[in-house]
């Protein structure tokens, strides 16, 4: 046990904030399932937890491993993954399991492991645009040689995804701008798709409302912008799943309700994954909720303390990439719990239920611990992280496995 402990490296800071996220993600899924444990479980409330407990686990052991690679190898890895990511999103978009009228989910043969192909594409995607961004730095403002290749994949990823998963496609496409971004694409290039995104987007909501069979999942969206804008003329059961989520928040205070006493759990729809912080900020109070939420905000200070640390382009993006998803999927999950945005169906990253949502982060969590874990051990032998290193590494053509 010592020796393990001894052998996690990287932001110490960062492991922190991720032990108390789980340590919250515990207490909540616990006193939230109560209602699914009595309908499911024959009211074995002890069955979630655990069950839930074990996810957590294996999330922190991947997290473990992911961390101890370097993370240049990452580079080689992400062309491998994103070329798989092209069937694995056509296959979901075609014969998913249907779920709310859209197919999000891929069930694996003989485990019966099901996952959100989103949530694979999401980091593969990422990574691969570190990697293009950093090899192509020269000619980020080249239309052909630089912007193409780059939008090329998040166009297309992000249109797989749109059908069944607006929300997932809209935090994608707005993380990859904000990479681009970083990476110095042209403005120009970057205004022009930021236009030619909102136009997308109206076209789609027009459609939806002309046409309500063309987009499956077009009505819902349509409906959900509508109910958020016109909150008072909207019918109480289109809103039903905000108003509990306002009396959960209501109710807690500015101290909360204490731990497992929280009521809206029974009320509130996905009160363990969509709606889980509005469960904390009734039991633990407003003091809770800005805890948790002052949590991510060090999870996003800690990142960039490394990506400014990280000699190498591809390790600053790669980190950048991977914690600015992380914050502002938590960001949009917490807005949507006090009314700030309209519903959108994501979770709490590290804090609600759900197994490979929590594997994918405690993986993409491991690789900006790489990225830091690299930083010290360069630190520690008095030299700066080696550019022509990183650049070799990921240029090769066999990548080169340090662990």
């Amino acid at each position: 046990m010592l020796q393990f402990v001894k052998n996690i490296k990287g932001d110490k800071v960062i492991w922190i904030v991720v032990f108390i996220l789980c340590i919250f993600s515990l207490l909540a899924v616990y006193s939230s399932t109560g209602m699914l444990a009595s309908k499911k479980q024959h009211g074995n409330t002890e069955y979630y937890l655990v069950k839930h407990l074990m996810i957590l686990g294996f999330g922190l052991g991947l997290m473990y491993v992911t961390h101890l690679v370097k993370y240049t190898y990452y580079s080689r890895i992400s062309q491998i993954g994103l070329f798989l990511t092209f069937p694995l999103l056509l296959i979901t978009l075609i014969s998913g399991t249907n779920l709310n009228e859209a197919n999000r989910w891929l069930t694996v043969p003989i485990v019966n492991l099901t996952f959100q192909s989103s949530d694979v594409a999401k980091l593969f995607l990422i990574m691969y645009l570190a990697r293009i961004l950093s090899k192509k730095q020269e000619l980020v403002q080249d239309f052909r040689k630089g912007f193409l290749p780059v939008i090329i994949p998040v166009a297309l990823v992000t249109v797989l995804i749109l059908p069944a998963n607006f929300s997932t496609a809209a935090i994608l496409f707005v993380t990859c701008m904000v990479l681009m971004f970083i990476g110095r694409i042209s403005l120009k290039y970057m205004a022009s798709l930021v236009g030619l995104g909102i136009l997308a987007i109206m076209l789609i909501f027009a459609l939806s409302k002309t046409f309500p069979t063309l987009f499956p999942r077009g009505t819902t969206w349509v409906a959900r912008v509508d109910h958020f804008i016109n909150k008072d003329e909207a019918e109480p059961d289109a809103t039903y799943q905000v108003d509990q989520a306002k009396i959960a928040i209501v109710s807690g205070g500015i101290f909360g309700k204490s731990p497992g006493k929280s009521t809206q759990r029974n009320f509130l729809p996905h009160p363990y994954s969509d709606f889980i912080f509005a469960i904390i900020i009734e039991e633990y109070g407003l003091v809770g909720g800005s805890f948790v939420l002052f949590l991510y905000l060090i999870l996003f200070f800690r990142v960039i303390r490394i990506a400014s640390r990280c000699q190498g382009n591809f390790g600053t993006l790669l980190s950048l990439g991977i914690g600015f998803s992380l914050v502002f999927q938590a960001m949009i999950n917490m807005a949507v719990a006090v009314n700030l945005f309209p519903v959108t169906g994501q979770t709490l990253p590290l804090v609600s239920m759900g197994g490979t949502s929590i594997w994918f982060t405690s993986i993409s969590i491991g690789i900006i611990l790489s990225v830091s874990r690299r930083i010290e051990i360069e630190t520690q032998n008095g030299t700066e992280v080696d550019i022509l290193t990183e650049k070799s590494l990921i240029n090769a053509n066999i990548p080169a496995v340090q662990v």
